[in-house]
């Protein structure tokens, strides 16, 4: 096996990933290694390495451990400080999204409204927000990204803990000068979503393709977000 083998062009390792994303959509959670070994036919000793050879690609995230599956982009499966429901009340699916952009992020690739609950981190207040993949959030919120893209893999899963909704930018500002002065880049919250409607809008799309880094540092430019701070690895 060549080491330079894209997972995302092996139909086996193909299927691992779009199990794990289908059963994120529908449930909420992720599938287990036995699960995804049970509904490929494999045994969980391939499942897990494919799985490691997917999370070596970014194509999804496993756990400190490396033995199940922690995040698959824009879904987490375990919690963190956003709760997504569907506005329509005769869904009752729910989601957990790691961070203010992932959780545009599960509206835009499931094309689907939905109601976003957090918490302002330097008020407390309680924040809802609706997002809709055709119409941006209402409303003066900011998203704080704490550090720049480059580093955004070195702890993926401590970068998207911290990308966090405020309700204003004077309080993203504040909650900086406290915590990490001179720190980050705060973005309006309409500007992440709609980052969000094209960075995830095909995650979950039968012949999604990875965007190529040139592609997505493109989306970032097209929405103002340029500078040292914005440029991918």
């Amino acid at each position: 096996m060549s080491e330079h083998r894209d997972p995302m062009q092996d139909p086996e390792s193909r299927r691992v990933r779009d199990l794990v994303y289908e059963t994120l959509a529908a449930e909420g959670r992720a599938p287990s290694v036995g699960e995804l070994a049970s509904r490929t036919g494999s045994k969980p000793a391939r499942v897990q390495q494919l799985l490691h050879e997917l999370a070596d690609a970014h194509a999804l995230v496993l756990s400190a451990e490396g033995d199940r599956i922690r995040m698959a982009h824009p879904f987490t499966a375990a919690p963190m400080a956003f709760v997504l429901t569907p506005v329509d009340g005769h869904d009752d699916r729910r989601w957990w999204g790691g961070c203010a952009w992932d959780s545009f992020g599960i509206s835009a690739a499931l094309k689907l409204d939905v109601r976003i609950d957090t918490a302002c981190p330097q008020c407390g207040e309680h924040l809802s927000v609706v997002a809709r993949p055709a119409t941006p959030p209402q409303g003066q919120h900011a998203v704080r990204f704490p550090r720049p893209a480059a580093e955004w893999w070195e702890d993926v899963v401590g970068t998207c803990t911290m990308i966090r909704l405020f309700c204003t930018s004077d309080h993203a500002e504040q909650w900086t000068t406290q915590h990490a002065p001179g720190q980050g880049y705060i973005a309006d919250a309409r500007t992440v979503w709609d980052l969000a409607q094209a960075w995830y809008g095909d995650r979950i799309d039968p012949a999604f393709e990875p965007h190529t880094r040139e592609h997505n540092q493109r989306l970032l430019e097209e929405r103002g977000l340029t500078g040292e701070f914005w440029r991918l690895p």
